[in-house]
């Protein structure tokens, strides 16, 4: 497939073009528009928002005004929580966002919330507002899909990998480019085609991985989400119902859902009437699904809402190893030679024992998290009501909280020397304490490592997602040699609130190995 020709775009590219085209409007929608821009998106949320007295506000200007530091946060995320962390020395802090201040959290509050009622500490009000829900779909109260993975996919990561390695070997051969000699490669764009397939396989079988309609809307789905949130943000709330008649975006999300449906449920009802039980997403949620789950439509739009989660953050993943490999090459030797070690001591296949055996991969990746991680925030709850914490703190009715992750990371006392990037800092700490081992693998999540979470919402598929990136990462390294091309540096990740993007204008020269591992 020619990058000329893909679909793909990142997702923050497609933000500046939703902010520099205006929606087809009406002129007299317009008008009124400007009339009233003046009174904030977030001006309804202020207005019902109270602050915990005694709990600073990190970037305030000299006149005490939060104006600046909301726009800041936008580009520049990141650098504020770093700051507010610092600043209250890991203690609470608000930062300020478009959508009002939120309230960071200090980690002591993390095991009291992590299984809070939803009535009360809601993760789903938060997801929908991030991503204007109401007109996107994205956002879901429903527990199937968690349910599912949990209980089958994560039972089962063995008995997938076959497939996964299959799926991984035909997507190179048919959507990577030759590379027979240094080809320059749109990595991030090429790693986001490449993981829905490979996704697709584990949702649905091949009927869905090699069927270009699907992983395409997988992935413009998700792109048309986010570029519709962002256009939406821009008018007043009551005015959205009106606008979004117009935002082309939410229009195309329809159209994902009719491709979804007119696939997914035929797919559905020929499983059943042949008695096919695959091992895959779609069949498990057919036999797990209860009472209105039931229904094959709601089936269909669950698993591409799946999607939404699944294939742009497991494709940013390889796309920010890649970059920190061609940056420090001297990581790239030692994983070769762990990767060839697993692999002669289990045929040649990525098994359990395979994984097992390569503490070094799954240290880079950590480290590489650690450093860009796809979040700035987790933990992320809207709080409806005032609820109180053990120690007498109240945290305000109507406050959107959730915990610095990544300045946490960055915390000297948590990780000595926490500005040096250490490739293998997690696999020589579980060489020195073994009984910790568990907490310092990629996908663990605790208090001190929350990139994916933490609680009751930690991400159920971060054990596959650490998998499939593993195998993909595993066949790179064995098939191909790469740099960036001259004059390069690494492309630096980019905010967009609380969200640290690879960069799509990263460009990696990459060609074949002859001798393999």
């Amino acid at each position: 497939m020619s990058h000329s020709h893909s679909l793909t775009v990142s997702l923050y590219q497609q933000a500046q073009k939703a902010i520099d085209q205006p929606s087809s409007l009406t002129p007299a929608l317009i008008a009124v528009f400007f009339l009233l821009v003046t009174s904030s998106a977030y001006h309804s949320y202020s207005k019902r928002q109270r602050l915990a007295p005694g709990v600073p506000i990190v970037g305030l200007d000299k006149n005490g005004s939060v104006k600046a530091a909301r726009k800041r946060f936008i580009p520049d995320a990141r650098g504020l929580l770093r700051e507010g962390y610092e600043m209250v020395k890991g203690g609470l802090f608000y930062v300020p966002s478009p959508l009002g201040e939120r309230l960071m959290l200090h980690p002591k509050y993390i095991e009291e919330l992590k299984s809070a009622p939803i009535d009360k500490v809601d993760f789903v009000a938060t997801f929908q507002e991030m991503f204007e829900g109401k007109y996107t779909t994205m956002g879901s109260r429903s527990t199937l899909h968690p349910r599912v993975i949990k209980a089958r996919v994560n039972q089962h990561l063995g008995d997938l990998m076959p497939a996964i390695e299959e799926e991984i070997l035909d997507s190179f051969a048919d959507i990577w480019p030759e590379c027979d000699d240094w080809t320059e490669v749109a990595v991030a764009d090429t790693f986001t085609h490449l993981v829905g397939r490979v996704s697709s396989r584990m949702f649905g079988g091949t009927k869905l991985s090699r069927h270009k309609e699907w992983v395409n809307t997988t992935i413009t789905f998700a792109v048309d989400g986010f570029t519709a949130a962002q256009k939406i943000k821009r008018y007043p709330k009551f005015l959205r119902p009106i606008a979004a008649r117009f935002i082309p975006e939410i229009a195309n999300i329809k159209n994902h859902y009719k491709l979804a449906h007119d696939l997914l449920i035929p797919l559905m009802k020929e499983r059943k009437r042949t008695g096919e039980t695959p091992m895959d997403l779609l069949q498990w949620m057919v036999e797990n699904a209860e009472g209105d789950e039931t229904d094959e439509q709601f089936i269909a739009d669950v698993q591409l809402k799946v999607s939404f989660a699944a294939i742009h953050t497991s494709a940013a993943a390889p796309t920010q190893l890649i970059y920190d490999l061609c940056e420090m090459p001297e990581i790239i030797d030692p994983l070769r030679e762990e990767l060839k070690h697993a692999l002669e001591k289990c045929d040649g296949h990525l098994t359990k024992q395979a994984f097992n055996l390569m503490p070094k991969m799954d240290s880079f990746l950590k480290e590489s998290q650690r450093f860009n991680p796809l979040l700035l925030i987790t933990m992320e709850r809207m709080v409806h009501v005032d609820y109180p914490m053990s120690d007498g703190f109240i945290i305000p009715a109507h406050t959107s909280i959730g915990v610095a992750t990544q300045a946490i990371s960055m915390d000297p006392k948590i990780y000595p020397d926490p500005e040096k990037y250490d490739a293998f800092r997690f696999s020589k700490l579980r060489e020195v304490d073994p009984e910790r081992a568990g907490k310092m693998q990629y996908a663990s999540s605790n208090p001190q490592s929350m990139g994916f979470g933490f609680g009751r919402y930690a991400c159920p598929g971060r054990f596959f997602a650490s998998n499939e990136i593993k195998a993909i990462l595993a066949h790179v390294l064995t098939h191909y040699d790469f740099k960036f091309p001259k004059g390069q540096g690494r492309p630096a990740s980019i905010g967009v609130e609380t969200q640290f993007l690879p960069n799509h204008e990263g460009r990696v020269l990459m060609k074949k190995r002859t001798q393999g591992l």
